[in-house]
């Protein structure tokens, strides 16, 4: 029965994304975040600061997966149909395909129609970098670079954690996530307080990542991209990057698509040098865009129907 309730799941997410106008787990984990976050920095400062990030992740990991857990186990126990829309739906939540797709889309609509400043304001909705001096070319990086990352850590990841736990261990792993996308920067206001989710996430992430690799390389032949680059790229760059897990995804997405992602980025003001990613010297453009979405869906249906005919082999 899980099994259906997996693909019911998959099927809204690729059907309907993450309507703005729908309750979501992710943004009471987000306010819950938020909410601690300004709490801690009133009582802990200095190195303490370091303990609160810790208390941070237990609480707010902890949090989710105890009422993700009640929430199935109560309307288990009024109704089977109940449960099983609870868990279609919290299943589904975890999953950011389509909404991923989209807001890349409308990044790449705006830059069609020449609205430089309109697509600056858009990109920096989905990096954590600043966006306000970015030419054409760097918001169309930025934006792929983003989507490669998030193919792992937005579809990849969650689903490998929903064929493991179901939709607790999903959401519980998306609460890390989400706390790394928050807390979790290498700068001074975020160093010490986001040190413990940072590197938690860097562990949550750790083979998902490298399935994503994997699954892109295959989408890559599939949709008769450069695979044999993107295989060859994903392994060779993928130390490329702050993160010991993003330069696969990416590394995989530049050489399936012939380019360079990565480098040096302003990060709230402050400059952080990364190396490059690929080794291709062509112009990034809107086209890139449109085939990295195309990677998207490609490797996330690889990467459902793999997880899925291993579920059904062992259970």
């Amino acid at each position: 029965m899980s099994v259906l309730f997996y693909t019911i799941s998959f099927i809204l997410d690729f059907i309907l994304g993450d309507p703005y106008s729908w309750p979501h787990p992710i943004k009471a984990i987000g306010n819950f975040i938020q909410l601690l976050t300004n709490a801690f920095r009133k009582i802990f400062h200095g190195k303490s600061l370091y303990f609160a990030g810790g208390l941070l992740f237990i609480l707010t990991v902890g949090m989710t997966g105890i009422v993700s857990w009640l929430i199935l186990y109560i309307s288990a126990k009024i109704a089977f149909w109940l449960y099983a829309a609870l868990f279609i739906y919290l299943g589904y939540t975890t999953l950011a395909m389509t909404c991923l797709a989209k807001e890349a889309r409308k990044i790449q609509r705006t830059l069609a129609d020449g609205d430089l400043e309109a697509a600056r304001v858009q990109v920096g909705m989905i990096v954590g970098r600043d966006t306000d001096k970015l030419t054409a070319e760097q918001i169309s990086k930025a934006t792929i670079e983003t989507v490669a990352e998030n193919t792992a850590d937005g579809v990849i990841a969650p689903l490998f954690y929903l064929f493991i736990g179901g939709p607790v261990l999903a959401l519980m792993y998306k609460a890390v996530n989400t706390l790394d996308s928050m807390v979790g920067y290498k700068n001074e206001k975020y160093r010490a307080i986001g040190f413990v989710s940072a590197k938690m996430d860097d562990l949550a992430n750790f083979i998902p990542a490298r399935l994503s690799w994997f699954f892109l390389v295959i989408a890559s032949f599939i949709l008769k991209y450069d695979g044999r680059t993107a295989w060859r790229i994903g392994l060779r760059d993928r130390k490329n990057h702050t993160s010991p897990n993003c330069a696969y995804p990416e590394g995989a997405v530049a050489g399936a698509l012939g380019i360079t992602l990565g480098g040096t980025h302003e990060y709230f003001g402050e400059t952080v040098v990364k190396p490059t990613i690929g080794s291709g010297t062509k112009a990034v453009t809107q086209k890139e865009i449109s085939q990295t979405i195309h990677l998207l869906y490609t490797a996330s249906i690889i990467a459902f129907l793999i997880f899925i005919s291993i579920h059904l082999i062992l259970f």
